[in-house]
């Protein structure tokens, strides 16, 4: 099991991961439109910001920001939030929005209890990503009449460097996702990733490519464009089957629309990826780290990603 890197100045991008138990074929067309639903909620209960993720048969991909400021909610932010996690009565929502209310207006150590409680559960990485498998474990047990662990590990995690081009290139590879399966040859033709959704109109979807492409245009068209543009290449048309590129472990030079059609683990595997000076930043005090040779993913060898793993526990 690898420790979960965390990043330095209260804040930090993560692309997290987690696959069903056994690595079974679990999430179905229902399966996924639920925990789509449920993704949504749980990052605005939290206070992430979701750039884009992708929903498989036997796993997800999230890419998000948390920011610790997002601890220090009011009242009535709190409140706004609660009802957002606990919208519908069930046995495990501890109380209804109105009573939380009213708790608050009393003003008591409990009420101050609650505050505590509720804050601790904002702007963390680990919260998100319990809340959100938790809640799920809880409907599909419940839905399919089975008990037990649904998910094979807490989660893996990967610290990205929140600038443009390693926070792009992860964002890619990640939506991706259903073309490297073979399932979609466009990603917009696959309703459980952020591409496919914001391609469709959902507006949450769409804040989260316009994160992406702040600087590629002054609006939403625009940016859509460019972000296609990268998982694409020039053209963007991008039709003809990619999945047997040669020579990628010998670090053969090809466009990054290309190169993220390949499996690229040092992406996935818990670390930290971004530019040289950001892995070397964010890895000071970690034991057992492993420096990944610098990649070369940028059109016409231009950039380069830095990858740094931790050894992994006995």
């Amino acid at each position: 099991m690898t420790k979960r890197i965390v990043g330095m100045g209260g804040y930090g991008v993560y692309h997290c991961m987690s696959r069903t138990v056994h690595g079974g074929m679990l999430l179905g067309d229902r399966e996924k439109e639920v925990f789509r639903r449920m993704l949504w909620r749980v990052a605005e209960f939290s206070g992430v910001r979701v750039y884009t993720y992708c929903l498989m048969d036997n796993h997800f991909h999230v890419l998000l920001e948390v920011d610790r400021e997002a601890e220090a909610c009011s009242d009535a932010e709190l409140i706004r939030r609660y009802r957002i996690l606990y919208h519908e009565k069930s046995a495990y929502r501890p109380m209804g929005w109105r009573q939380l209310q009213e708790l608050f207006e009393r003003g008591d150590a409990e009420a101050e209890r609650w505050r505590a409680w509720l804050r601790r559960r904002m702007g963390d990485v680990s919260e998100f990503m319990r809340t959100l498998k938790l809640r799920y474990s809880r409907w599909y047990n419940e839905t399919h009449g089975t008990f037990g662990a649904l998910w094979a590990e807490r989660f893996k995690s990967v610290l990205v460097e929140g600038q443009r081009f390693a926070l792009q290139t992860v964002a890619a590879y990640i939506d991706l996702n259903p073309v490297r399966a073979g399932l979609v040859e466009d990603p917009k033709d696959y309703r459980f990733c952020g591409y496919g959704e914001a391609m469709g109109g959902q507006r949450r979807a769409q804040a989260g490519v316009d994160a992406l492409m702040v600087n590629a245009g002054r609006n939403g068209g625009a940016r859509l464009a460019a972000y296609r543009q990268l998982l694409f290449g020039k053209g963007a048309a991008g039709k003809a089957k990619l999945a047997s590129i040669p020579s990628v472990s010998q670090g053969a030079e090809m466009p990054l629309s290309m190169l993220l059609r390949c499996r690229l683990r040092f992406l996935t595997e818990g670390g930290i990826i971004g530019s040289q000076g950001f892995v070397a930043d964010q890895g000071q005090g970690l034991v057992g780290r492993r420096r990944v040779n610098p990649r070369t993913v940028g059109e016409g060898a231009l950039e380069v990603l830095s990858a740094l793993r931790q050894a992994r526990s006995k």
